[in-house]
């Protein structure tokens, strides 16, 4: 699919080939957006489950997701295998990530509290370790494929693209097919949609992966480094440490944002949730290819921190502004959120080409991983503010209000979703884009490791082609 290196220049991506590379984030990215959207809802308003519970999920959830990403990342660092290190892993854990995620919506519904618990925990368990396994594969392909950061937005934009038709759609299916009434029956078009998207989410990231080649030189040169070596490697990158603190941060940002939209739909708004996707995801699309434009005027990293920005400004308006604006600081948002959608791992890219040169070998498993281990439970501690803000605020649930909507909520609760919706994640986002100042990797320190990094690939190259 790649075309072949000129001299003195990275690898050419072709567009087939790019556009083969984002079929499988509409397979992960429509499984994700769904479990995003619709777990927190899906399991206190609709089940009943209590804050207390759903917090007691959260930190056990936050506990595996310390052990198992670095864990992964550093197993498929030091696979060698003549399938590649990362492809074999990324097609067979693909029809267990379907399995485990239909598991999570098949929760007993008259069942107590206890049970609720357990049957949650463990399929977010079981669901986690498969989608931790094809994600940080799928995300440390990238940097392997070329040394250009151009080729690698170009990548990412494709990814981002396909993402968010997935993550639109992880929306509107569950939106059209969740219960509307308490009843248990009304549960199964829900369960059955789930079953259908599991299947066809497996089958695009199988896909991928029976036409993204790996490159040799890295399974066969490459060395496995001792655990302890690497983890010295991994924590005195000044540049991970940075990037991995905004990064945490931003998965904040979009927990909250995914977690928290039926929410703003249903109460705040008053509105079916399509209506606010559209505000969010067209300036979003549209952010995607723009995110190229700035990265050629200002650098990748200063773009990341003025998207950030923008983004930022516009959810902590959310809390103060009349609700008829609220839409309008949804789309400044979504604009804003491109950058993290398509810059986040060009940065990781550029994180592993300063440890390649330190360390010898492509770690990316590694610090996708480490990521993981340190940003993750950003995801926990989203999954937790929600309910506790609710209940806080005194939300009516549809559980305590016989399975319909309470839409006159009191003025608390609405002033505590517009809190968790705008102004924690806008927050979170400015507070990202101050900490990326002190991000080293810019200016002509970037351009001497780019270039270090060609030359080092094109003598691994070399060194392949003697041996075989």
């Amino acid at each position: 699919m790649a075309e072949n290196s000129i001299a003195g220049q990275p690898k050419k991506l072709s567009f087939k080939f790019k556009l083969i590379w984002g079929v499988a984030a509409l397979g992960t990215s429509l499984i994700s957006g769904i479990y995003g959207a619709l777990l927190p809802i899906f399991y206190q308003d609709y089940l009943g489950l209590t804050a207390k519970w759903i917090g007691i999920a959260s930190l056990i959830y936050a506990i595996w997701n310390a052990i198992n990403d670095p864990l992964f990342g550093y197993i498929t660092d030091n696979t060698r295998s003549k399938h590649g290190r990362r492809i074999p892993y990324m097609r067979y854990t693909a029809p267990f990530l379907a399995l485990t995620f239909i598991l999570v919506w098949f929760a007993p519904v008259q069942a107590g509290q206890q049970a609720l618990f357990w049957w949650m925990l463990v399929s977010m368990l079981l669901y986690d370790t498969a989608y931790t396994i094809i994600g940080l594969v799928y995300s440390a392909l990238l940097p392997e494929v070329s040394e250009s950061d151009a080729e690698r937005n170009g990548l990412q934009i494709s990814s981002s693209l396909f993402a968010m038709l997935g993550t639109i759609l992880g929306f509107l299916i569950p939106d059209f097919f969740r219960p509307k009434t308490g009843a248990e029956l009304s549960f199964w078009p829900l369960r059955i949609a789930m079953i259908v998207v599991a299947v066809v989410a497996m089958l695009l990231i199988i896909a991928t992966t029976l036409k993204v080649k790996e490159r040799k030189e890295f399974t066969q040169v490459d060395k496995p480094i001792p655990l302890m070596e690497a983890i010295k490697y991994t924590f005195t990158s000044k540049s991970f440490l940075i990037l991995v603190s905004e990064n945490f941060l931003a998965i904040l940002m979009s927990s909250l944002i995914l977690g928290s939209m039926f929410y703003l739909a249903d109460y705040v708004m008053q509105m079916p949730v399509i209506n606010l996707l559209i505000f969010v995801f067209i300036p979003l699309i549209i952010g995607i290819p723009i995110t190229t434009l700035i990265r050629k005027k200002v650098g990748v990293v200063q773009a990341q921190q003025l998207l950030l920005v923008i983004a930022g400004v516009g959810l902590v308006a959310v809390l103060f502004v009349p609700k008829a604006i609220i839409p309008v600081c949804l789309a400044l948002a979504g604009f804003g959120l491109s950058g993290p959608q398509t810059l986040s791992n060009v940065l990781f890219a550029q994180v592993a080409d300063e440890d390649e040169l330190r360390s010898g070998v492509r770690r990316e498993g590694a610090f996708f991983g480490v990521n993981a281990l340190l940003t993750k439970p950003a995801q926990s501690i989203a999954l937790w503010i929600v309910p506790l803000i609710l209940e806080a605020s005194n939300f009516v649930t549809r559980a305590s209000n016989e399975g319909e909507a309470f839409v006159n909520q009191p003025p608390e609760a609405i002033f505590g979703i517009k809190t968790f919706t705008g102004l924690i994640p806008g927050l979170a986002c400015l507070f990202g884009a101050l900490i990326l100042q002190f991000y080293p990797l810019r200016g002509k320190y970037l351009k001497e490791v780019q270039d270090k990094v060609f030359n080092l690939h094109r003598e691994k190259e070399a060194k392949l082609a003697s041996q075989q």
